[in-house]
Formats: structure tokens, sequence, C-alpha cells
């Protein structure tokens, strides 16, 4: 279930941000969302079948003394996040990657995750003006704080200057 809050500075839904808008050192809050337990299993059976994601009894008997969601599904949480509510379908020109992906702790049914970036790097592009790179260090936390996933992403952005261009 996500957790929706209008109240978030520059994470608005009603966005339309370009690479001017990314400020290198801001950190912003992008929402919340609760894990679904029936859709983490549905999930793993599908894309990551391991009985620490599928099978309750072998979970349960296994080191995480239960079920524990995929970290494919923890980074598809990130996503949804980061896709609403820091890109912009007006600017987001893609993505060459991501680095640094780190599991950190495990994440289990009812965690209520929250997704916090910080803007690292805001770089305009040399040979091609009309956009740039934005380099965001990612963060997903639980409800204890604790940082259950990190990654550090690309993305181009295009700039509001080469909108019209």
């Amino acid at each position: 279930m996500i957790i929706e809050n209008k109240d978030l500075p520059f994470t608005s839904l009603e966005r339309e941000r370009y690479l001017e808008d990314y400020t290198e050192g801001a950190v912003y809050v992008l929402g919340e969302i609760e894990v679904d337990g029936k859709e983490m299993v549905e999930f793993a059976k599908r894309f990551d079948p391991q009985d620490m994601h599928v099978n309750e009894a072998k979970a349960k008997a296994g080191p995480f003394k239960g079920l524990i969601a995929s970290g494919w599904f923890t980074g598809s949480i990130f996503m949804r996040l980061f896709a609403t509510h820091y890109l912009s379908n007006a600017s987001s020109m893609a993505s060459p990657g991501f680095d640094d992906l780190k599991w950190n702790a495990p994440v289990r049914p009812g965690d209520i995750l929250k997704g916090q970036v910080t803007i690292n790097e805001v770089k305009r592009s040399k040979s091609k003006p009309d956009r740039g790179v934005v380099k965001t260090f990612c963060e997903i936390i639980n409800q204890d704080e604790v940082v259950v996933m990190s990654i550090r992403a690309v993305n181009m952005i295009a700039s509001r200057s080469g909108k019209d261009n």
C-alpha cells in the first residue's frame, strides 16, 4: 500500500522538473509504502523462488526466523517511489544504470519503507547542452530507521533551457 503524503517538498506528483531543479546536496523523502506480505510472496514465487522468500515453514527454521522479501522486491518498491516522486515525465531521459546496490537488512511483511534520496552531482552535458546527468544516493529506510537498501542512481535529465530547442 502506498502511503501518499502530498506535503513532501519537491516530490509532488504534479511535477515538471528539469535539470536546473536538481540541487547538489539536497535531500528528499519520497514517501512511504507498506509491504504487503501477499504481494511480497507472489513476487518471489515468480522471480526469486528461494525458501526464505516463499516457504513460511522453512523460512521460520532458517537464519532470518521468518519470511523476508526478495531484494529485487525491495528494489521494485524503491523504483516505484523514485519514478513517481523524484523523476519527472517531462525531463527523464532514461538511465545508463545504477551502482553499488546493497541490501543491508531484511524486509518483512508489514514493514513501512520510506524512500530517501541525496543529490550528489548535477552536471550539464558539454556535447549535448539540452541535458545533463544527475547522480543520486538512494536509500530505503524501514519504520525503525534502519537502512534496508541503498543504491547509487545515474539519470539523464533534460534541461529547461533546452526544452524548446
